[in-house]
């Protein structure tokens, strides 16, 4: 097989290209996602039918069998009893256009693929990556009804746990897409090697704004953002009581919504001084203070939407907002440590 470094650029950025527009597209299903839990629209379709699925209820029969059906479970009988046809029909638009955005996000990967694997512009040793990265976009769908499916019987939303799960997963397949892009794009020769320290810190920065992410899924889960709704202090506590209730302790971490929100508050709090003191170490290196600018204004910024979120109670608008700047902040923070890790 050819390296890649030898494929004339204009190929090479083809692959760059597409790679960077199933990063836009995976962007819109995060977003759209992020809507639907926002409007308590994702248990309005109670049946996961990978193909038929596509096609949404074209009669007033079909409606009111999806209605039906969404009726006999605990979130409609507990907190929206006598929701009427229309407006069962706006929180189903919701989640089917999710749906329909994760569908489309697989032939957004497929169809150019087969073509650059057909043309000869992948090579049999780049396969992997990519059968890996179209396999973990299925495990996204697989994971994402298997979080529904948490709020079907017992519940009346999802479980935290597989909602942190399926937001992980989707950044996660995010992150190899822009990584990937960013190497088609760079390339990942040359014999340029940035100090160790600045590789290790660039790693570990990333690894902590993606166990944030986790923490604000966790946050959007237990609906811990409509609680303590006050900054820096909660409910008047730097250290609030309550932390420790749930037995066995371990439990807190991840089911009580004081320490939830707190651990999000100074996971943020923590990143910060992270990116800034990574600044300061970048100063004498040219080379690498543009992304680390761009990357500390990203944070700066979605720490101020963050607290602006938590003391507006978490309105539409600004919690998909701060749900997309963490996708930007994470963006930024890949593309860092590639410059990093590539500075060629």
């Amino acid at each position: 097989m050819t390296p890649m470094t030898t494929y004339p650029t204009r190929g090479r950025r083809l692959i760059a290209i597409w790679l960077f527009c199933l990063c836009g597209f995976i962007s819109l299903v995060v977003l759209a996602g992020g809507i639907t839990r926002l409007t308590d629209s994702g248990l309005s379709i109670t049946q996961w039918k990978p193909v038929t699925g596509i096609i949404p209820p074209l009669n007033e029969q079909d409606w009111q069998s999806e209605f039906v059906k969404y009726q006999r479970i605990p979130e409609y009988r507990l907190i929206n009893q006598g929701m009427s046809l229309a407006q069962f029909k706006a929180i189903y638009w919701w989640e089917w256009g999710h749906r329909l955005l994760a569908r489309m996000a697989g032939f957004v990967f497929l169809i150019p693929f087969v073509w650059f694997w057909s043309t000869g512009q992948l090579g049999r040793s780049e396969l992997p990556k990519f059968i890996l990265l179209f396999v973990l976009g299925g495990a996204q769908g697989a994971l994402g009804w298997y979080m529904v499916k948490s709020g079907l019987s017992l519940r009346v939303d999802v479980s935290q746990y597989r909602l942190a799960a399926h937001l992980g997963l989707a950044f996660l397949v995010y992150g190899i897409s822009l990584w990937m892009g960013l190497t088609y794009w760079r390339g990942a020769g040359g014999s340029a090697v940035s100090p160790l320290w600045l590789r290790v810190a660039g790693v570990v920065l990333c690894l902590a704004l993606f166990v944030q992410i986790l923490l604000g899924a966790l946050v959007a889960g237990l609906d811990a953002g409509l609680t303590y709704n006050s900054w820096p202090l909660m409910d008047g506590y730097w250290i609030p009581p309550g932390m420790d209730q749930l037995i066995p302790l371990h439990l807190n971490f991840f089911e009580n919504i004081t320490l939830v929100q707190f651990n999000h508050r100074w996971g943020g709090a923590i990143i910060i001084l992270m990116v800034l003191g990574l600044w300061a170490g970048v100063r004498p290196l040219p080379q690498f203070r543009y992304p680390i600018q761009v990357l500390c204004g990203f944070v700066l910024l979605q720490f101020a939407l963050g607290v602006w979120t938590l003391l507006w109670v978490a309105p539409l608008g600004l919690a998909a907002a701060h749900q997309m700047g963490a996708l930007g902040t994470f963006s930024a923070a890949v593309w860092g440590l590639h410059r990093i890790m590539h500075p060629g």
